[in-house]
């Protein structure tokens, strides 16, 4: 029997099949052996050399460091920002909407109570709620997203904060809110709602109140939800119990206002 004691450092420790050691080179902590020493640059010397190809600026470390840099960036914009309500909802509702008209008034009601409000920062849905929201002399925060198709920030943005990844800028709408707020809109805004819902389930987040405005739109889903996921027993009564539907802004805004007052009650 062999037992450690019989066992040589050879044994445990010797190159593979009595090979002798291939040559290596360090990049950092990383060891490069083999096919991979053909590398014959330096970290240094990519970094102060400007000449050459700059596909090095889309390679998956180098896109870490943007992910941690938006982080930051995210994290350093809105660490002093008030409690505040994220807003969701379409980039394609028109001004002469009567959607707009309500999204306007929503953000100017929340401002009205103290709320900071956070958007995508887009047209449509987004910028009636940073428009209602600023006119009245609240905070107006919008998170912007790089896209083909996207504008840039709408004017009526206070403090903006434009971003690559979505996950970072999904992140910011969670962290930073106390509420969430979902107007009518599309594939984003049902991505955010399902993704506000999971993680407020999960506890991930604190228990937040989500509210659906607008019966007439939301009223298929939420009977949806209720009778197939709930009924089948995918989600329980709790869970259905996250979701607000409503039609009046102060019915929207007290849902906020209530949550907030027990949140600041047990902290």
């Amino acid at each position: 029997m062999r037992t450690l004691d019989h066992m040589t450092i050879e044994g445990q420790w010797g190159e593979p099949n009595g090979a002798e050691r291939p040559q290596e080179r360090q990049r950092g902590p990383v060891v490069l052996r083999r096919s991979r020493l053909r590398e014959h640059t330096t970290t240094d010397q990519r970094l102060l050399d400007s000449r050459g190809p700059s596909d090095w600026v889309h390679t998956d470390p180098w896109r870490v460091m943007r992910i941690q840099s938006e982080f930051v960036e995210g994290f350093g914009a809105l660490a002093e920002v008030p409690r505040a309500v994220t807003v969701f909802g379409s980039a394609r509702t028109p001004r002469e909407h009567p959607e707009y008209a309500i999204g306007v008034e929503l953000g100017a009601a929340l401002a009205k109570i103290g709320c900071a409000v956070i958007t995508g920062g887009g047209p449509g849905a987004m910028e009636a709620i940073n428009r209602g929201a600023s006119e009245a002399g609240g905070l107006s925060i919008g998170l912007g997203i790089e896209l083909p198709f996207e504008q840039g920030l709408n004017p009526w943005v206070d403090l903006g904060v434009n971003f690559r990844y979505f996950f970072v800028r999904k992140t910011m709408f969670i962290k930073y809110a106390q509420a969430f707020v979902c107007l009518p809109g599309g594939f984003g805004t049902m991505d955010e709602l399902f993704e506000s819902l999971t993680l407020v389930q999960t506890k991930k987040v604190t228990k937040f109140p989500v509210v659906l405005f607008g019966k007439s739109y939301w009223q298929g889903l939420y009977d949806w939800i209720r009778d197939s996921m709930h009924a089948s027993g995918k989600i329980g009564d709790k869970d259905l119990g996250l979701l607000h539907l409503t039609d009046d802004i102060d019915d929207a805004v007290s849902i906020v206002q209530e949550a907030y007052e027990a949140w600041e009650a047990t902290h």
